[in-house]
């Protein structure tokens, strides 16, 4: 029987996490033969982040260390499931679809699923400054890896545990999404498929700082392409 082991990194985020957790249709994974490890990696949330995701039934890990992608290594290394999925803490990211993506994943043979928040996008989920700033990063990506991408920035994967032997992993940061997909689709070569979600309106206190972030996933971007 497989696992599934569904991350999600959190902080301060007390209003969706709870909603988040439920949202997993654990009982569909189970008839389809899988079980589930739900992880939260919280990242000393000050808030009832870690009560709330407890009593939800998932397992909970503290990471004082601060980052994104040092928030993920962490979990990776946690995690007991041979597939991994991911989602953000704020509701954004549809979880109820991972029977879905796992099918998927299973009959084609892929290693590797990433999605595309920008096929159906609610409105008011992404500012528009936020839409200009991916725009941007993703035809960085395309031209720069020649990775056919249309979110090069999503932050709902499933994937093979094995693959992850074969991965550079070294950003911390929000750059890390990135890296994710160039190691796995680009230089790893494995089975990939971009598949697109319904993104949604977050909820609670929005914590990307859009130009910094973007402008460092920008510079990550050239650093992984001429200094890996």
């Amino acid at each position: 029987m497989s696992i599934i082991s569904v991350i999600i990194p959190a902080l301060n985020e007390e209003e969706g996490i709870e909603r988040v957790i439920r949202a997993i249709p654990r009982d569909e994974l189970e008839e389809m033969g899988v079980n589930v490890q739900v992880l939260v990696v919280d990242g000393n949330s000050q808030d009832r982040t870690r009560e709330l995701a407890t009593k939800a039934g998932a397992e909970v890990i503290i990471e004082p260390r601060l980052g994104y992608g040092r928030a993920y290594k962490t979990g990776f290394t946690h995690a007991t499931g041979d597939i991994f999925a991911t989602a953000d803490a704020d509701l954004t990211y549809p979880v109820e679809d991972m029977p879905k993506f796992v099918r998927i994943l299973l009959n084609e043979k892929l290693d590797f699923i990433t999605t595309n928040r920008f096929a159906y996008m609610d409105k008011g989920a992404m500012p528009l400054r936020n839409r200009i700033g991916n725009s941007l990063l993703n035809l960085a990506t395309r031209l720069l890896f020649r990775l056919k991408l249309n979110d090069s920035q999503s932050g709902m994967w499933i994937f093979k545990r094995d693959i992850l032997d074969k991965l550079v992993l070294r950003s911390d940061k929000m750059s890390f999404s990135e890296e994710l997909k160039i190691e796995a689709l680009h230089f790893a070569k494995c089975r990939w498929r971009e598949i697109p979600i319904q993104y949604r309106a977050r909820l609670g206190k929005v914590k990307l700082r859009a130009w910094k972030d973007g402008l460092e996933n920008l510079l990550y971007l050239l650093k992984k392409r001429f200094g890996r």
